[in-house]
């Protein structure tokens, strides 16, 4: 079942918006929330996930 999306607004200077539209039209994100989920994604894996012990995952880490 997939995990229920919520909501946030973020303010970003308009230089990294346009980076990420850049990524979007050339398609390595389908849009700007999946590029954003990425990012963040991927920096909670980077700073928290590796100090947490292997076999515990915790449950905002997404694979």
């Amino acid at each position: 079942m997939p995990r229920k999306m919520k909501i946030i607004s973020v303010q970003l200077p308009q230089s990294l918006i346009n980076a990420i539209d850049t990524l979007v039209r050339r398609g390595v994100y389908p849009n700007r929330s999946e590029a954003i989920r990425t990012a963040i994604r991927d920096l909670v894996k980077k700073e928290l996930y590796q100090t947490e012990i292997e076999e515990e995952r915790p449950e905002y880490v997404v694979e």
